[in-house]
């Protein structure tokens, strides 16, 4: 038996997280009545996600995106720029769902995948995967915002973590996050009095944007489905 928030994440609806919330919006059901975060799934069980019964599949795919300018990551069928406009057609009817957020006006590499626990190993806070990205702001460079930045940025009550940055063009930057708070690379440049021109994400853990076209995806490579679940705890 597993836990009502993995099972439906398992099945490739959403993230365990994003279970959640649904199942605390009582939009969940397991066989016939509301269901509740303590409840255990066993085989022969009837969950139904808003209206859809959730059918497990053990087959797990992968995906990379790279998200374009424009497209919203959230998941809303009823929002002509969401993400879900642009999900790859997956034999078997299995859904894949994005990897965690980037920023409707940022654009580079999405995770896309039906495998729920590996969505919580890369989201949550309790793990520190590396995310990098190449950023362009509106003034040269100077050495006390590549140092203000690499120590960390106070804003909105939080101080940012340590981080890895390197300067690549006298206003162009990469950064290795370790974090994922909202925005946050932006919110540290406004903080030290930059504004953000362009961002993209060119990496993911193990997972590189390379030379995938805009609004394109591919299959992840054996190896690379190997190097992330290694990366990630699951091997």
């Amino acid at each position: 038996m597993i836990r009502l928030s993995k099972y439906i994440a398992d099945a490739g609806v959403c993230s365990r997280r994003q279970a959640s919330r649904l199942i605390e919006a009582g939009l969940v059901q397991v066989n016939g009545r509301h269901g509740l975060h303590i409840d255990r799934i066993k085989n022969g069980d009837m969950v139904v996600v808003d209206g859809q019964e959730v059918m497990t599949n053990t087959e797990k795919v992968y995906f990379l995106y790279n998200k374009p300018v424009g497209v919203d990551s959230v998941c809303d069928w009823e929002d002509g720029s969401s993400i879900v406009h642009h999900l790859p057609k997956v034999e078997n009817n299995i859904r894949v769902f994005p990897i965690g957020r980037l920023d409707k006006d940022s654009h580079g590499l999405m995770l896309l995948t039906n495998h729920g626990e590996l969505c919580h190993k890369l989201l949550h806070p309790d793990f520190y995967h590396e995310k990098e990205y190449l950023v362009c702001v509106d003034q040269p460079l100077s050495d006390d915002f590549l140092l203000s930045m690499s120590a960390g940025v106070r804003y909105g009550g939080v101080i940012t973590k340590p981080c890895r940055i390197q300067k690549v063009a006298d206003q162009w930057f990469q950064i290795i996050l370790t974090q994922g708070l909202n925005r946050q690379i932006r919110r540290m440049c406004r903080s030290l009095g930059y504004r953000v021109l362009e961002l993209q994400r060119i990496r993911m853990v193990n997972l590189q944007l390379g030379n995938l076209m805009l609004n394109k995806h591919r299959k992840l490579t054996d190896n690379e489905v190997i190097g992330l679940l290694r990366d990630t705890g699951h091997q």
